[in-house]
């Protein structure tokens, strides 16, 4: 087994990893178990989460540590706001709130992205790595059931700029393993994709919270 950062980040990971990808919400929508509105509030979501994420990117870009990781062929937000427009209407911008457990996990990049290079990358690392993986598979589940494509409904799911995403995230880990971390912010970069899978956990939990009577969404910390 490698003992690379990146295969240790992983490993360490993998069980939130893994909770986040069964959430009953996501099971339901690439099911094709819910009605479009219900998949639109995902997107909606996804909107206030990356609308902080990318505005941190910004912030980053010439941190030493975080620049690598910066990458304009990662921006998810134009493509987010298509979906909207095409899912919700011209309006959609009236139409749409961030949910509580969105609210907190916002909160949370707000606190932290936008001055330490290990949290900024955690986050980034949790979200964008994700949607190049799973990610792309959900994207094409939900474009068949719903009959969606990349020019409205699911373009989040669309990288233009990057023709092979397994050789992309390859490239992202030997950067991670090239990160120049002590042993106090490599702790901290572990600790917080931790914190970041949390919080999409809870999303996800608040979108479904209907779906399972008994479940209650987590509060991420």
């Amino acid at each position: 087994m490698s003992d690379t950062f990146s295969a240790r980040l992983r490993a360490a990971s993998w069980q939130d990893h893994q909770a986040a990808e069964s959430a009953r919400y996501v099971s339901a929508l690439v099911a094709g178990e819910l009605p479009r509105d219900r998949y639109a509030d995902l997107v909606a979501q996804h909107y206030f989460i990356y609308q902080v994420l990318e505005e941190a990117a910004a912030a980053m870009r010439d941190d030493e540590l975080a620049a690598g990781f910066v990458d304009e062929r990662l921006t998810r937000l134009p493509a987010l706001q298509t979906d909207l427009a095409f899912l919700l209407g011209p309006d959609w911008a009236a139409r749409i709130t961030p949910g509580v457990a969105t609210q907190r996990y916002v909160a949370r990049m707000q606190e932290v992205c936008f001055t330490f290079a290990p949290a900024f990358i955690a986050h980034h690392y949790t979200r964008y790595l994700g949607d190049l993986s799973g990610g792309l598979f959900i994207g094409r589940e939900v474009a068949k059931t719903y009959q969606l494509d990349e020019t409205g409904g699911v373009a989040f799911y669309h990288f233009s700029g990057i023709e092979h995403p397994r050789d992309y995230k390859n490239a992202y880990r030997a950067r991670l393993d090239a990160l120049p971390l002590d042993v106090t912010a490599e702790a901290a970069l572990v600790g917080e994709v931790a914190v970041a899978y949390r919080h999409n956990s809870a999303v996800l939990a608040e979108l479904g919270r209907d779906l399972e009577p008994e479940s209650t969404v987590e509060q991420a910390a």
